[in-house]
Order: C-alpha cells, then structure tokens, then sequence
C-alpha cells in the first residue's frame, strides 16, 4: 500500500470493545459510521486506512475484542480534555482583554473612585485557576498559567515591533497609535509579572489547604487562595503599570479600590466554584467512569 494514499478517505477513530465495533470517520464529509470488524475487513475502507490502524484492527479482531490498542474509546477521556481546553481559552481571553482594557483609567463620580475596565472581569481568572487546580491538579493549572503567560508575552513582542513600523505620512493617527501601543506594552509587562506571581500563589495555597483540610472546606481555600493572591497581584501590577506617569498616592488609591472590588469577586466566586465542580464531576468525571465500566 502507497504511504502517500493512506487515510485519503477514512480514518479509524476507535473501537467500542464491547459491541465488537470499530468507529469509521469519511474524511470528505466528517460523517462517523459504526461497523463490524468482520464487515469492516471485507470492506472498501479497510483498503484505506493507514498500517497503525490496520495493524490495530486485526489485533482487535483476532483477540475477539480482549486485545488493547491505542484507539479504545472507553480510554479518551474526550469531554475532560475538552473542559480543560475550554478553561484554558476563557482563561487566556480574560486575561487578554483585562490587560489591554487596563490601559484606559475610568473615573466613577459617584464612588469618587478610579478603575480600569477589566477590574471586574480579572478577577474571574482566579475563580478558572481554581477550576483547572480543583479538576486536573496543580500541574495542568500551572501549565495553563505558564500558557497565558506565554501567549501574553508573545502580544507584547509583536505590539511592540508594530510601533516601530513605518506610518503612512497623511495618517494622523500615526503618533498617538506609537504612545497607546508603548503604554500597552509596559502594561502587559507588568500584568505578566503579577499575573505569573498571583496565579502561581494562587494555585499552591488551593492545593496546600486542599491537602491540610483533606479536600474539605472548599469555600475555604476558594477564598484564601484568592484574598492573598489578590493582594499580590494588585500591588505589583498598579506599581509597575502606572509608576512614572502617576502619583503614589493616586496608585494606591487605585490600588485600595481594586482589591476592595477583588475581594467581593473572591467571595462570589465561591457558589460558582460549587457549581462547576459539581458540573464536573456530573458532565465530565462520571461519563469517565461510566465508560470505564461499560468496558470492563
């Protein structure tokens, strides 16, 4: 069989152990079939699949179905690596815009206060890391930080390079776009900071009263994780963001409403973490163990 033609039209995607059946997508059209192994030998697509699968399935099929292979269905623990997926991508994106938004300074007259627009979607990264911590461990949340943070740092190189780029002359926009994308920047570069700190602390505090209240009391290493991770990242964040072009005490007047503003976020944030470990364990880690069971 020609290398170059495998999996031209199909592609085996797995084996359901117990009904015998080996699941067949047609790659021109995504549709997904379900079929025999015996059917499947004597078929058109088993002439198109690739040696691994081939191989596979007559391992399958001369075992009766007892043999292991490396496209068991019941083993792909789809929908949790989907959820991690997804909180990776909230994650990122609320980080993202909490950054690039923290670049403007809105004044509430009524509250006599000044706060950035992303101060009261920030706050829900916390309540994700403690998700990711809660549901896969202190590992892939940390990869999920290190992700974000890297992503971030990946912004600033190309905004950055973007200021340097010569300007049409006639566009006048040409200036303040150089002066918005450096402050941008230096922004971004202090959220990176704080963000890696804050998140990192955040993560181990969950994990470390996690293990001291053996998984107990879930409201509150929520809570504790959050308050002192809050206090972190403001600090360092608002100093290095807006040193320089702001006085100390308007920083810290900022300062003081954010992690007064953070702080409710981190006791709200405790019903949702409720919910969505619940969800979790409903949605993602019983369909595991139902699928274990059914091929056992």
């Amino acid at each position: 069989m020609d290398d170059g033609a495998e999996n031209s039209r199909y592609k085996l995607l797995g084996f359901e152990s117990k009904k015998n059946l080996a699941v067949i997508m047609v790659i021109s059209t995504g549709k997904v079939v379900r079929l025999k192994l015996g059917e499947l030998l004597k078929s058109e697509i088993f002439d198109n699949l690739s040696r691994m699968e081939i191989k596979s399935i007559y391992k399958k099929f001369y075992s009766g179905g007892a043999a292991l292979t490396a496209y068991e269905m019941a083993d792909r623990n789809e929908r949790s690596w989907m959820a991690y997926v997804v909180l990776n991508l909230l994650l990122f994106a609320l980080y993202i815009f909490a950054n690039i938004a923290a670049t403007k300074l809105v004044y509430v007259e009524r509250f006599d206060v000044i706060v950035t627009p992303g101060l009261f979607l920030y706050p829900l990264t916390f309540l994700i890391v403690d998700l990711l911590n809660e549901s896969f461990g202190f590992k892939l949340a940390r990869r999920a930080i290190v992700f974000a943070f890297a992503s971030n740092a990946f912004i600033i190189i190309l905004l950055s390079g973007t200021s340097y780029l010569p300007g049409v002359p006639e566009w006048k926009l040409d200036a303040p776009y150089t002066e918005v994308m450096n402050h941008v920047s230096s922004v971004l570069i202090a959220s990176s900071i704080s963000f890696l700190l804050s998140e990192y602390l955040n993560s181990y505090l969950l994990c470390r009263i996690k293990e001291l209240t053996n998984s107990r009391f879930l409201f509150l290493r929520v809570f504790l994780s959050t308050f002192f991770a809050v206090i972190i990242d403001t600090f360092i964040f608002c100093f290095i963001a807006f040193s320089g072009s702001m006085s100390n005490d308007a920083i810290l007047d900022i300062i003081y409403v954010q992690i007064t503003v953070k702080m409710c976020f981190a006791v709200f944030n405790i019903l949702p973490a409720y919910g969505a470990r619940s969800l979790f364990k409903k949605y993602v880690i019983g369909n595991i163990d139902l699928k274990s069971t059914t091929a056992a």
